[in-house]
């Protein structure tokens, strides 16, 4: 009886050791799932789920070629997979499925319910460098601090070359087209984002190539395009991070024993990927928004709905804050160094609950990522693992001045400063009375102020 492959959020079929497994033990179906249902209660963007879409048709017209059906089933949410499941494998006289591990606490229940349903379900790490546990302090327990995380990680790896499997197939089907059925069918938001292999092998080659040596000291400049551009390939598996430290390795063969190389410090922001995994298979209470950190269960978050929308919509009469978001909500996107500002501005300046940003990007971002997503947030409310301290707050507009000192980021978002010298642009009022111009949004709160108000707030 041969095996199905069932994909998830892994969607590659080079360099995915799950899917080659399966096929050299005969595979011959793979499958997905669209669930609906589910993405909404995840509050997937809509974004995302266009790419996914994109990417699955992609994927199953690939996989036809090598003589791989790519089966296509609706489900409402994940309850209704394990009986759907099990009724395909019945179909294909197969009780054998291969497939990559995913870590949230409902993807885990999702996969124990399958196994009761009397499905042989064969998983692996295809998400992780770092298997689950296997990276912990010398008691065996989970690091609640990245830079001794990362220590061990690099000595679990530094003697590792990493290299991309075969493809253990030959075209069979020159002729012909996979029938794209009409769940697949997207809104086109993402059409900004290519999702074949080639495409996107080229746009990591073109970064570890020319970027990746100016990644260090460009990657804050948001008006700069320095970082990689791959977050939306990783957070839906069309790429993974073994095989992008395969292709760094290439042009750096030692880049994992000398961590003082400016190349390194894209390393280092995978490895705080890998980092923010393992703190959610060890801690899954994190999966239900919980506090890292408990002793911040105490904290008296605000509760201003305007503020909160006038955050969402760009309108906080702070322009570095205003321009992040507006970004995010014009290109499903945003800049990390940004992402951290508006982030601070919304748990320690306005007092929001982090819960509230944490879902509203994870609604809008092409690249949502449960993990990661949670990660940052809770880093930037210091509510989370080895999080910036409580009394650590970003000053929007020193950032400003520090990342944007032109305004080019600003002028290109919020084009009503678009005529605001350079010497104003980031904190532009004053300069505004004295040119009648009413069109920007006055400051929500007094920097001073606010600043003094989270740090009453925190000190509980």
């Amino acid at each position: 009886m041969a095996p199905i492959f069932w994909f998830r959020r892994d969607l590659r079929y080079f360099a995915n050791d799950a899917l080659i497994e399966a096929i050299e033990n005969g595979a011959k179906e793979a499958l997905f799932f669209v669930c609906q249902k589910q993405w909404q209660a995840h509050n997937t963007a809509a974004i995302q789920i266009d790419l996914l879409k994109r990417r699955v048709a992609w994927l199953g017209q690939a996989l036809h070629g090598y003589g791989i059906n790519l089966n296509i089933i609706e489900v409402a949410d994940f309850s209704d997979i394990p009986q759907a499941l099990k009724r395909f494998c019945e179909q294909h006289n197969s009780q054998r499925v291969y497939a990559n591990r995913e870590y949230e606490i409902n993807e885990c229940q999702r996969d124990k319910q399958c196994i009761a349903a009397g499905i042989e379900l064969t998983l692996f790490d295809g998400d992780l460098v770092a298997p689950p546990h296997s990276v912990t302090t010398k008691s065996g327990d989970m690091f609640k601090v990245f830079t001794p995380f990362k220590k061990a990680w690099l000595k679990k790896f530094e003697q590792t070359y990493f290299f991309i499997p075969s493809w253990p197939l030959e075209m069979v089907n020159k002729n012909g087209s996979w029938q794209v059925p009409d769940c697949l069918q997207g809104d086109g938001s993402s059409q900004k984002w290519p999702i074949d292999d080639e495409a996107i092998k080229t746009i990591a080659n073109h970064f570890i190539e020319n970027k990746c040596s100016d990644y260090q000291s460009v990657r804050d400049i948001p008006s700069v395009k320095g970082t990689s551009g791959l977050s939306p390939y990783l957070a839906l598996g069309m790429v993974s991070v073994k095989q992008l430290l395969a292709q760094l390795q290439v042009f750096y063969p030692d880049i994992l024993q000398t961590p003082t190389k400016p190349e390194f410090c894209w390393v280092n922001e995978l490895i705080w990927r890998e980092f923010y995994r393992h703190l959610i298979i060890a801690f899954p209470d994190l999966c239900k928004h919980n506090n890292f950190n408990e002793k911040y269960n105490a904290v008296q978050w605000r509760h201003d709905n305007t503020q909160f929308l006038a955050w969402c919509e760009g309108k906080t009469g702070y322009p570095i804050v205003d321009a992040a978001m507006r970004q995010l909500i014009q290109t499903g996107w945003m800049h990390n160094r940004l992402r951290m500002i508006v982030a601070s501005f919304l748990t320690k300046h306005l007092l929001i609950d982090w819960r509230l940003g944490e879902e509203y990007f994870m609604q809008h971002l092409i690249d949502g990522d449960f993990a990661s997503n949670n990660g940052g947030w809770q880093w930037a409310a210091s509510t989370g693992c080895d999080a910036q301290p409580y009394f650590r707050i970003f000053n929007p507009i020193t950032q400003s001045e520090k990342f944007d000192p032109q305004g080019d980021f600003i002028r290109k978002y919020v084009p009503e400063l678009g005529d605001v010298p350079a010497k104003y642009i980031h904190f532009p009022h004053d300069y505004l009375v004295t040119k009648q111009n009413t069109q920007y949004a006055q400051p929500l709160v007094d920097h001073k102020a606010a600043r003094v108000r989270a740090l009453e707030a925190f000190k509980v």
